[in-house]
């Protein structure tokens, strides 16, 4: 048996066919809580300071010591994983990917080279072959990128990513979700991003179903270059739609809207909300980049790929501290030394990140085929495709200001493909739809790319 519902919501009127049974999700999942409470500073620490004791962790480095270089810091981080995957019940899935980059292929790769990434699989209980990922890197550089000999700790950019994906993987081990998560250490970062192409390219082959890649690159820093200290704060950068968009999604955003819209933009609002919602200590500052000024990280990729990604970072930079050789000049401190790393920061970031991963992999299949309309009329309609969810309980329907970063209103219209928007005008808002889960997790937003024709 339906029903229909018309609630009055302010100066608007929402129209929505809901079945009698329709309740709404809780606003909240309290287990958010615990899982921030359980991501620990002391870990990182140790994590980041064992990062560091491999002298050097460039990509160029030894292999075959088991105390120093690249080769002895990728069997421990696996080793770590391991363990970890022991502590519950084998529920990881740890394993090496690798690739060949030949000799030649960039300016930073003078010889052959095995890029090796590490990465352990929370298998999810109803899709284990979709994935959300985070992602740190273990590679590390001196002043002279192709410097693999001098000592270089490495302590924030990036054993601070690296280790904040250990814990998260620590903390998150012990709980199930519908959906895989994959904590992920990629290497050749610095010398072209070369983990994260191989990994990405062979995703694609293979067909993985990547809900999108959270990669972190410093997130341990507080002091930076321009003389702030902050520790509430941290930056997330996105593209506003993916590199190569076909004729008609460039029609579509020229005359519909969308242009900031793409899944890596809505991957950095869901979180932002997130943060927003579980946090009082810390802010996210979305960043409407792909990344740093001429600069780059290893969600690129991916974004290269078609595969949705964000850069984590600290907000602040201290670009002394980066890529340098340690040491002093004229009373400058250079180098990235373990001292300078503020692992309660990092603690904060661990848990922003562990929090969204938690609530996406919670989180329903997002709503398929979007559609919108209501030109030249006093309503707006949006319609989907339900899916076939287990977890879903319903649909959450979002709109904002055209000039707004994040989205402004909401309302949740129950397990329908369909819903109409009275007196809201569609020349004045953008528009979007989420999956919502019987525990009130959401999907990332999915905006509307298919137009309703207008009917006379």
């Amino acid at each position: 048996m339906k029903a229909f519902f018309i609630t009055l919501i302010g100066t608007y009127i929402l129209t929505v066919q809901l079945t009698a049974q329709s309740t709404t999700p809780p606003a909240i999942d309290t287990r958010m809580y615990e899982i921030i409470s359980e991501v620990s500073a002391e870990r990182i620490e140790k994590d980041i300071t064992k990062l560091v004791s491999f002298g050097t962790r460039h990509t160029l480095s030894d292999t075959v010591s088991n105390t120093r270089g690249i080769g002895a810091a990728r069997r421990w981080i696996k080793s770590e994983f391991n363990n970890i995957s022991k502590a519950c019940n084998n529920c990881l899935e740890v394993k090496y990917h690798k690739g060949l980059v030949k000799k030649g292929t960039a300016r930073r790769i003078p010889e052959d080279t095995w890029i090796v990434n590490v990465m352990a699989i929370k298998r999810g209980t109803l899709y284990p072959d979709r994935y959300i990922i985070m992602s740190g890197d273990i590679d590390c550089r001196v002043s002279d990128p192709l410097d693999y000999t001098t000592d270089n700790p490495g302590a924030n950019d990036n054993a601070s990513g690296m280790a904040g994906v250990m814990e998260a993987a620590r903390v998150l081990s012990k709980y199930d979700f519908p959906t895989s998560i994959i904590f992920l250490g990629l290497s050749g970062e610095e010398q072209g991003l070369f983990g994260g192409k191989l990994l990405a390219a062979d995703a694609i082959e293979d067909g993985w179903d990547i809900i999108g890649i959270l990669n972190n690159d410093m997130i341990g820093n507080i002091k930076g270059i321009d003389g702030v200290i902050d520790n509430s704060s941290f930056r997330v950068f996105s593209e506003p739609t993916p590199p190569n968009p076909n004729e008609q999604q460039l029609i579509w955003n020229r005359f519909y809207g969308g242009e900031v819209d793409g899944p890596s933009r809505q991957l950095a609002r869901y979180v932002d909300r997130i943060t927003t919602t579980y946090f009082s200590d810390v802010t996210a500052k979305m960043i409407y980049r792909l990344d740093r000024f001429g600069r780059g990280g290893h969600h690129r990729p991916f974004n290269d790929a078609g595969i949705p990604g964000i850069r984590i970072m600290e907000t602040h930079e201290d670009y002394n501290r980066q890529h340098q050789d340690v040491r002093t000049e004229n009373g400058i401190e250079y180098g990235d030394v373990l001292s300078e790393v503020n692992f309660d920061y990092a603690r904060k970031l661990t848990a922003v990140n562990a929090i969204n991963l938690a609530g996406i992999a919670w989180a329903p299949k997002p709503p398929q085929t979007v559609m919108i309309g209501g030109a030249v009329k006093a309503s707006t309609t949006l319609q989907w495709d339900i899916v076939d969810d287990e977890n879903l309980a319903g649909y959450k329907v979002y709109w904002r200001e055209t000039t707004s970063p994040q989205w402004e209103y909401s309302k949740y219209v129950g397990k329908v493909s369909k819903a109409v928007l009275e007196n809201i005008v569609i020349d004045n808002y953008l528009f979007g739809v989420a999956a919502v889960a019987k525990d009130g997790n959401e999907s990332v937003v999915v905006y509307p790319k298919t137009l309703i024709p207008r009917r006379n």
